[in-house]
């Protein structure tokens, strides 16, 4: 990333399947962003795939369930996309065919509030019990939570202590983890070895990753970097989704200060070198298709 050489920061022309995988960070556009792959779909002529929805997800999986994953992709008919909350997957481990893999990243303290009100959100309830109708609904204290207040008081729920884990899609806080893979070390919090895992996983394996904060430069790249799914992209974001569809927007979000961002920042701070890691070659990658041809 030391050079503006648009050809050694195109990962897509490595790929050896016209397979896209997403395997998609929650609470960064991933909904709107599955919106305009189907719209793409359509205009581009390949077909869009996303997996079931599931009563736990699970996104760190085992060896034999990551060879499943990568076999099921790997079947698809050409060109598709794929779309999963999952962690990074190597297919070639597999001796199979390697993908085009695509993401999007967030400022990690923004995600995470977005995602404390998400799941506290009315709709995300009723459509989780409409698709498991036995699921019990959560304690209405528990739903009231204010972000700022549950952080200044020391709730656990708030405390992002350095090196712990969590399972599931429940531990939210890391972006890293999607990147960084399946293995045990990609686990604990705001890790060193994490963070480099991941960024080595973004140089070597990703055609784009791309900025929710910023759009316009994430959408040019990927019309330029991956044509064959992403012509139009721009044109499809702005004039059809949006212009008029607020995906998974969350009108219950409190305000939260400043003071308490910058508290949540130092323990982000790996979170937050890996977001501006990205952002660098996203920027990297635009300069450099203006300047160079790609082909």
């Amino acid at each position: 990333m030391n050079t503006l050489n648009a050809l050694s920061l195109n990962n897509t022309r490595r790929a050896e399947n016209l397979i896209i995988v997403f395997n998609r960070v929650p609470k960064v556009g991933s909904q709107t962003f599955m919106e305009l792959l189907r719209r793409l779909a359509e205009r581009n002529n390949f077909e869009f795939h996303r997996d079931s929805v599931q009563r736990i997800e699970t996104i760190r999986l085992k060896p034999s369930h990551q060879q499943e994953l990568a076999e099921t992709i790997s079947a698809l008919p050409v060109p598709s996309a794929y779309t999963k909350h999952v962690c990074f997957t190597n297919f070639t481990k597999f001796n199979l065919p390697r993908p085009i893999y695509v993401n999007l990243v967030r400022d990690p303290v923004e995600r995470i509030i977005s995602w404390f009100y998400y799941i506290r959100a009315p709709w995300y309830y009723v459509e989780r019990k409409q698709a498991f109708p036995d699921l019990p609904l959560p304690d209405s204290r528990w739903l009231r939570k204010d972000f700022q207040e549950c952080v200044l008081k020391g709730d656990p729920e708030c405390t992002y202590t350095q090196g712990a884990t969590h399972e599931g899609i429940g531990d939210h806080r890391r972006q890293t983890l999607f990147f960084c893979g399946h293995e045990d070390e990609c686990t604990p919090f705001n890790s060193e070895s994490a963070l480099e895992r991941a960024k080595y996983a973004v140089e070597t394996q990703y055609s784009v990753v791309g900025i929710l904060e910023d759009m316009d430069t994430t959408l040019t790249v990927f019309e330029k970097y991956i044509p064959q799914f992403f012509a139009g992209a721009s044109e499809i974001y702005h004039n059809e989704i949006q212009k008029f569809n607020k995906i998974n927007k969350n009108s219950f979000k409190s305000p939260v200060s400043e003071e308490v961002k910058n508290l949540l920042r130092q323990n982000f701070s790996r979170e937050i070198e890996f977001y501006n890691f990205c952002k660098q070659r996203l920027h990297t990658q635009f300069l450099a298709a203006n300047l160079m041809d790609l082909n």
